[in-house]
């Protein structure tokens, strides 16, 4: 029986799927392990290329589910104690996953735990932050906008805030471990949220079970980022504001109308 279950959704994104699976056999993880690898209707070529690993498991999917509802047809499908969510657009060093279930396993009281993340080059990612609001999501974005460009005051705050073990409200969902018992206390991930949010969502669930979120400094996996994005920016800019705006429905209910209105007349 396998200890952790790795869940990879992929959308038209075939070479970066075959680097992360390439990646998560050479070498693979010494734990018991399985791969589920959930395609969301790709027209790349993706779900025949997985069958290079006859260890992998594909569900192909006959529409978009969107990556909430096809992560979730991957958590159905797994079996093991612990729940990797992963991007297809990752690249995982040796032992990395090892060393992130060992790192939840030694913080009982936490049910969700993320990887520092950095792209090809080495350079941070700010792949954590306080629950979505309109301040907290201004300072986030700000933030990100910044490192982006390569302010050296902003990458070396972000550098700074990595290196630290912490509880944040939420991890990123390119890399995102959690224990199977608290993924299904909170009814896995909320299908509303086709694409973005789903994890601050489901971080918020977790955590609202009375279980930390936590982010370790001490693994680090390469997000190569945006793949899916570049294929169908259009639709991913719907889905976004989609999401976006299911989220504050739901969390902050009073100020989606807001929302709504200041989009439409960014759209008019």
């Amino acid at each position: 029986m396998p200890v952790l279950s790795i869940v990879i959704v992929s959308y038209n994104t075939r070479t970066d799927l075959e680097r992360c699976l390439e990646s998560l056999h050479n070498p693979a993880p010494a734990l018991a392990h399985e791969i589920i690898v959930v395609d969301n209707a790709s027209v790349d070529g993706s779900a025949d290329a997985v069958r290079r690993w006859p260890d992998v498991t594909i569900i192909r999917s006959a529409t978009n589910l969107g990556f909430a509802a096809a992560t979730n047809v991957g958590i159905r499908a797994s079996t093991g104690d612990y729940l990797l969510l992963l991007n297809s657009d990752t690249v995982i060093p040796e032992d990395a996953l090892d060393r992130l279930v060992r790192v939840l396993e030694q913080h009982p009281g936490a049910g969700v735990v993320g990887p520092r993340l950095v792209d090809a080059e080495g350079r941070v990612e700010l792949s954590f932050g306080a629950m979505i609001s309109p301040l907290a999501e201004r300072r986030q974005k700000r933030l990100g906008r910044r490192l982006a460009a390569g302010e050296p005051r902003a990458v070396a705050r972000v550098e700074a805030m990595t290196r630290v073990e912490q509880h944040p409200d939420w991890v990123s969902g390119a890399c995102l471990l959690v224990r199977r018992s608290a993924a299904e206390t909170v009814g896995l991930l909320d299908e509303r949220f086709f694409m973005y949010t789903e994890d601050v969502d489901f971080c918020a669930a977790i955590r609202a079970r009375g279980l930390d979120v936590l982010f370790t400094p001490s693994v680090e996996i390469v997000h190569l980022g945006g793949r899916s994005k570049a294929t169908a920016p259009r639709a991913t800019h719907a889905a976004y504001r989609r999401s976006h705006l299911a989220f504050y429905e739901k969390h902050h209910p009073w100020l989606a109308p807001v929302l709504r209105l200041y989009v439409w007349l960014r759209d008019h």
